[in-house]
């Protein structure tokens, strides 16, 4: 199952200090081999699908995009890449995201040693580590194709409503990028997520339903 008998490993994280702990971690057990690292988004898609590696390790943050997007660029290339995602503080929505990815685990960077040790191993193995109410209302969402009424404009965040209310006013990705300051393709990655959450798969659909919500308005 695994190259030379072992679990081989890709690791994902800005910060050097954090990767260097967890390669020195994951190094000197018998049955991993660390097979490389990365410290952007784009660094990590372009040389996890080289290693092909059994866990890519992903921290959810990254300075260039999201260790979720990685997850989801790597797994539509090679369904046998697992991803084990790593991140500093506990969120619903990354974990709504890291499922839809097609994540098999997310765990906090506060984890001891050897429960990441275990979860790589679990991760590897074909086991979810993921939190089965969570996955499960995932799974709702999906089996509805909407997430429940009162739950749509909760699962977005500040920015991604900025960004629907300002789509609602008919405005393109480059004039929201323009009032926002920031990259139309930096747009055009937040709109594909709040649209994913919504349950909608066009932003003409989105600006009926901000329509629609200003218009119930009493």
């Amino acid at each position: 199952m695994y190259k030379d008998g072992k679990i081989t490993v890709f690791l994902v994280d800005d910060h050097e200090v954090v990767r260097r702990g967890v390669y020195e971690l994951l190094s000197v057990e018998d049955d991993i081999e660390v097979v490389g690292e990365a410290g952007t988004a784009a660094d990590a898609t372009a040389r996890i699908p080289a290693t092909r590696p059994d866990v890519a390790v992903l921290d959810v943050r990254l300075p260039d995009g999201s260790g979720v997007e990685v997850c989801r660029e790597i797994r539509s290339r090679d369904e046998s890449i697992k991803c084990l995602m790593l991140t500093s503080f506990a969120d619903d929505e990354a974990l709504f995201d890291a499922i839809m990815a097609g994540a098999s685990g997310y765990v906090l960077k506060a984890i001891r040693g050897n429960e990441l040790l275990t979860a790589v191993r679990d991760v590897a193995a074909g086991r979810s580590l993921l939190d089965p109410e969570a996955t499960a209302r995932v799974l709702e969402r999906l089996r509805t194709g909407n997430p429940p009424k009162d739950d749509k404009l909760a699962g977005l965040t500040d920015q991604e409503r900025r960004i629907l209310n300002l789509i609602g006013e008919g405005m393109t990705n480059r004039a929201i990028g323009g009032e926002l300051h920031l990259a139309e393709k930096t747009i055009k990655n937040y709109v594909s997520s709040l649209l994913s959450k919504l349950g909608m798969e066009r932003r003409s659909q989105a600006a009926a339903y901000v329509a629609r919500l200003q218009a119930e308005k009493p």
